[in-house]
């Protein structure tokens, strides 16, 4: 923590004041289609969306509130799209975003930087009682605290560009931590020069969920939602930061009133401190406080769980919060929060369990009235924060893709989706039939069954991950969605009794020799690595059926034929084509049926 004081001039003598004018100056990262990587002011990510591939920065976070940043922008300059008809000409038109250059030059002052009166992102003139300025280690997220070797930027942060300094103050008002802060003059928060804590910022509580396209034109028209689309609330007072008056210490308590706002919600109030070289400096303490309960009509970028806690405690119901992701959980493990459809029949009056993020029910709504074709590949992204000790350190970060066809999003023919879905079940089910295998292997040595357990459970969803999505993609061509569910069940048979061959191989002469071990009944049974594998191959029996028989079933469910009683007491079945049935002849997706069935579209 140091003092410091303004410069006055371009190189801090008297004179013309600093200026960074980010519509004009390069500071956003991008990645060209030819695979170059350049910075770019916000013209000219614009005026060349149609050649860039995606933006890239420091971290997957710092592109997601950078994308929004631009969404906001495109949503403002456009004043739209008011409807799909609109998207749809926006879509067909190469200069679309041809507007942005007018708007830009129109609210230039207002993305300037280092403006004395409204810096961009900045409270001008912020400061504590005591005139303290801080690291810039409370801006850049990529220096964790107290673990400073596992950064590039060991052990603080000294200086900033400002090119850089813009793209973490945009990332600040989105994921900065919560914690106690530094109290403000003028903020009526303050209690013994603090403020205590009032949450991340807005996006850190987020599932974040982005849809990329091939270029980053239309990555930014695939999240450009129209504002008739059903369910999301778009006010005529929706505006972003830069066209609402500058904002002083302290908030008024105002909520958000629609996407643009919540895409640059300022959570934060900062002040950078500079001199003509760049950044060394920063002030940093809360700023609007936002509060994510019930906000599903008017944040499109997440999806949503409903909070019986919060129902209970309020009185009211249904109560919707964000569902964050799990940086354990691949994306396509959790698949159905993607998928699942917003108006399935789930029981229960006020409302499903979960809600798919709106700009899946936009994607699907493109596709359903055939703005997108069928087979139209698109890139769902996720990303997000697990914060730590309360909310005050960044744990990790969470960015996957999943490439998937807009078919699975199609309303009127839900099969695809269906499948999808039950496909990452199937997997779930064999693999925990694997973490099953490795811990009655370590019961019958007398082991600890836990970690063993973990790692088999790891081990199997590497090894189905890659193999998943592949046959997710391979669903834009595939005929009948049933028939190649059957296809993955195949894999996943074939795969994971195989991985279970192996922890049997490596449970060594304890395992074989065995020992007493009594079920959850009170039964006894004389448990060696023979027993484990039989029990082993009725789960993986009862978790995936037989795909290859002709009564196969059409749909979710799997058969479940009592043979063998199981390690609980309870029966499992056997496996009808032994421990693995035939080997694979080529990637999940690829195997041709013998006779190939009506086709379901």
């Amino acid at each position: 923590m140091t003092k410091t004081t303004e410069p006055s001039g371009a190189d801090g003598t008297e004179g013309e004041a600093l200026s960074f004018d980010l519509t004009s100056r390069p500071w956003i990262g991008v990645l060209r289609c030819d695979g170059a990587q350049n910075e770019l002011s916000l013209r000219q990510v614009f005026a060349q969306a149609d050649d860039l591939r995606c933006v890239v920065g420091e971290l997957a976070t710092q592109e997601f509130s950078l994308l929004r940043l631009l969404l906001a922008v495109a949503h403002d300059a456009l004043d739209g799209p008011g409807d799909i008809e609109e998207w749809a000409e926006l879509w067909e038109e190469p200069d679309c975003f041809a507007p942005v250059e007018a708007y830009l030059e129109e609210q230039r002052d207002r993305f300037d930087l280092l403006h004395p009166v409204t810096p961009f992102g900045q409270t001008a003139g912020l400061r504590t009682a005591r005139d303290e300025v801080f690291s810039l280690n409370r801006i850049v997220a990529d220096v964790p605290t107290g673990e400073p070797f596992f950064s590039a930027r060991m052990p603080d942060v000294r200086r900033l560009t400002f090119a850089e300094a813009a793209r973490w103050v945009v990332h600040v008002h989105a994921y900065d931590t919560s914690g106690i802060k530094s109290g403000m003059v003028g903020d009526d928060r303050v209690k013994g020069g603090k403020v205590y804590p009032l949450g991340t910022g807005w996006a850190g509580g987020l599932g974040g969920v982005l849809v990329e396209g091939a270029t980053l034109r239309e990555t930014l028209l695939l999240n450009l939602v129209a504002a008739d689309t059903e369910q999301l609330d778009f006010s005529p007072d929706d505006r972003p930061s830069w066209r609402r008056e500058p904002r002083g210490p302290g908030s008024d308590g105002r909520t958000a009133t629609g996407p643009r706002d919540m895409y640059t919600w300022q959570s934060r109030r900062v002040r950078l401190h500079h001199d003509a070289d760049g950044v060394h400096g920063v002030v940093l303490g809360y700023g609007d406080p936002l509060v994510s309960r019930n906000m599903h009509r008017g944040e499109p970028m997440t999806p949503w769980r409903r909070s019986p806690a919060q129902e209970k405690k309020l009185g009211q119901s249904p109560v919707y919060l964000p569902l964050e992701h799990d940086p354990a959980r691949a994306a396509w493990r959790g698949i159905a929060a993607l998928l699942a459809d917003r108006s399935e029949d789930t029981g229960d009056a006020d409302g499903p369990p979960r809600l798919r993020p709106l700009l899946l029910e936009w994607i699907a709504r493109l596709v359903t009235e055939r703005h997108l074709p069928r087979q139209f590949l698109v890139r769902t992204r996720t990303v997000g924060v697990r914060y730590g000790t309360q909310q005050s350190v960044v744990d990790e970060v969470v960015d996957d893709r999943l490439e998937m066809p807009v078919v699975l999003l199609h309303k009127q023919d839900p099969a695809y989706a269906t499948q999808a879905i039950a496909a990452a079940e199937d997997a779930d089910r064999a693999v925990r039939a694997l973490g099953d295998l490795a811990a009655d292997l370590a019961r019958a040595t007398g082991s600890e069954q836990e970690g063993p357990k973990a790692t088999a459970r790891a081990e199997g969803f590497d090894a189905l991950d890659h193999p998943y999505r592949e046959w997710l993609s391979g669903m834009a061509t595939a005929p009948d969605p049933f028939e190649h569910r059957h296809t993955w069940q195949r894999h996943v048979r074939q795969t994971v009794g195989r991985s279970g061959d192996r922890l049997i191989a490596a449970a060594g002469d304890a395992a074989w020799e065995g020992r007493i071990h009594t079920d959850n009944k009170g039964g006894t049974h004389w448990l060696n690595a023979g027993l484990a594998d039989v029990w082993f191959r009725g789960r993986l029996a009862r978790a995936l059926g037989n795909p290859d028989s002709p009564d196969a079933p059409r749909s979710s469910d799997t058969p479940d034929t009592p043979d063998t009683p199981g390690p609980d007491g309870q029966a499992i079945t056997s496996a009808d084509d032994g421990p693995h049935g035939p080997e694979p002849t080529g990637p999940p997706g690829t195997e041709q049926a013998a006779t190939t069935p009506e086709a379901h579209v």
